[in-house]
């Protein structure tokens, strides 16, 4: 298998957490992979959101067969980082999921107070598709075969299981003291 680059994917275990990873919150670490353009990888999200007691890195895995859009989203997620509203913007988008247009992307870059040229320059960079390309890669070779998916405490589940897996995790960070809530 090859990624769209012509780089030769082999099998490895998915990436701790690292300096450049998107992360939310202390606690518990919980990687999570998800589908902008999916609404369960949106309904997900949307609940994970709210689990105390997680550090919560999220990773790009875009599937554009079932979900054509689901790259833009991805690469505005990317823009808004740029700026400092990755978060902010993930949230905006699965909030209002069935709003994927590009009018709908500017019109959260405004709600967030960015700076629209930019914003829009930097989602159709190659820096921010490369990124949510080396995020994708690293999931496939890691293992990920559907999403939402997550690794938490070396346990990758999907589906319905990421949130079971979340609260279960966000309970021990919160019993051991290690939760200082959502940052």
């Amino acid at each position: 298998m090859e990624a769209s680059s012509g780089e030769r994917l082999t099998s490895t275990a998915l990436p701790a957490i690292g300096a450049g990873d998107h992360v939310r919150g202390s606690g518990e670490p919980l990687i999570v992979y998800l589908d902008l353009g999916c609404p369960d990888c949106a309904a997900c999200w949307l609940d994970l959101r709210g689990v105390e007691g997680l550090e919560l890195c999220l990773r790009h895995f875009p599937i554009a067969s079932k979900h054509p859009r689901a790259p833009a989203l991805h690469s505005a997620a990317e823009a808004a980082g740029l700026q400092g509203a990755f978060f902010a913007m993930v949230d905006l988008i699965c909030e209002d999921h069935g709003r994927q247009d590009d009018p709908h992307l500017w019109a959260r870059a405004a709600t967030l107070g960015l700076e629209l040229g930019r914003f829009e320059f930097d989602r159709r960079s190659e820096q921010a598709k490369a990124r949510v390309r080396a995020d994708f890669a690293a999931g496939i070779r890691g293992g990920i075969a559907a999403v939402p998916a997550a690794l938490g405490a070396g346990e990758l589940v999907y589906d319905e299981l990421v949130l079971a897996c979340a609260e279960r995790l966000g309970a021990q960070a919160r019993a051991a003291g290690r939760s200082a809530g959502p940052r």
